[in-house]
């Protein structure tokens, strides 16, 4: 008999937990797994549907509304009677939704610094939870460090986000060739949302002087009006894309500016494509980029040292090449088999009654 996996996100929008929520519903074996998705807000354009409908796994959204949302409650508890879910898998704020109506374990992934991730009633919900089993996933070291020190309990499991990048749609050359770039630009990608977690006017900020180099936001958020106002003729915004692989592949040096941070997919991401990291060492993103090796890690809220870093290796290639290659090799040890197996082995276990 298939275990029925039912995952409970807020949006699938293109972000971190909402793509990592993708691959686990589409990647999951269908000899043994059987996997919906239920997201609280409607669709938006450019989210995961049509990958979702690619890998034929159903999907419905309730149509919430901003802020708290009674609603909730009887639309997931339908949803919940109608698939008849052995586990309920929740990500960021929605358990708060979906634990109180869920007559299956609930298993909730971590995907920031526990402090970070919800408000303070969600908390709350989430210590009670913890109380009457529900059980909660760390997405890494330092994810599971804050979980302790908040909870004062273990998480069940560890299970660091894994991802795979898509296999290109079109050359290097092409790529920017297409998109307005010249093939001696240096070209420096930062895939984040534009909000205030992901600092990216200290992205802009730290653009090298060097004429060559041009930074490549992709994403939206609250803060794009201020970005824009503040971007020079070197930056570049390209909204939410559907192309990242053909993106990272074309660029020389992958940037993220955040202040804090869970295990980011983005960076993941970027390392399999081959780019060395200039990132803010923060949450487990050292867990990823060892410094000096596979990239460069530089303190928060700290434009110059950013600079100083993405200007060292925008006048290296030859060092951009070899922490590239060996971040690839490090990226192979964050697959989505392996992320995916894990998940699998863990609902299984519930499901069963094993943990």
């Amino acid at each position: 008999m298939k275990t029925r996996v039912l995952e409970v996100l807020a949006t699938l929008k293109r972000a971190g937990a909402e793509r990592t929520a993708v691959t686990l519903a589409a990647g999951l074996d269908r000899a043994r797994f059987e996997c919906e998705v239920v997201s609280l807000y409607d669709a938006s354009p450019g989210g995961f549907e049509d990958e979702l409908a690619a890998a034929a796994v159903r999907t419905s959204h309730l149509g919430k509304r901003p802020g708290f949302d009674p609603r909730m409650y009887p639309a997931l508890r339908r949803a919940m009677r109608a698939f008849r879910p052995a586990v309920v898998h929740t990500h960021s704020y929605v358990m708060r939704y979906a634990w109180p109506v869920s007559a299956a374990p609930v298993v909730h992934t971590v995907h920031n610094l526990a402090g970070r991730e919800v408000d303070r009633a969600g908390r709350l919900l989430h210590r009670i939870a913890l109380r009457r089993g529900a059980r909660f996933v760390a997405i890494g070291a330092e994810v599971a460090r804050s979980f302790r020190e908040l909870y004062r309990a273990e998480p069940a499991a560890i299970i660091p986000n894994g991802v795979d990048l898509a296999p290109p749609r079109v050359t290097r050359e092409e790529w920017r060739r297409t998109n307005g770039f010249a093939a001696g630009d240096i070209l420096i990608a930062s895939v984040a949302r534009l909000d205030p977690q992901k600092n990216p006017l200290d992205l802009v900020q730290a653009v090298p002087n060097d004429p060559r180099c041009r930074l490549l936001l992709a994403g939206a958020g609250a803060l794009e009006e201020e970005v824009r106002r503040h971007a020079g003729g070197r930056v570049h915004l390209l909204g939410v894309r559907d192309d990242i692989a053909d993106l990272l592949r074309a660029c020389d040096v992958f940037a993220l500016a955040s202040g804090y941070e869970g295990l980011p997919v983005a960076v993941i991401e970027a390392m399999g494509a081959g780019l060395p990291v200039v990132a803010t060492a923060v949450g487990g993103v050292p867990e990823l980029v060892e410094h000096g090796r596979t990239g460069l890690l530089v303190p928060p809220c700290d434009p110059g040292a950013l600079a100083e870093a993405l200007a060292s290796l925008a006048a290296d290639p030859g060092r951009r090449a070899a922490m590239g290659a060996r971040a690839r090799e490090r990226a192979r040890e964050f697959s989505a088999a392996r992320m995916i197996a894990s998940y699998a082995a863990l609902f299984e276990k519930i499901a069963e009654g094993r943990e």
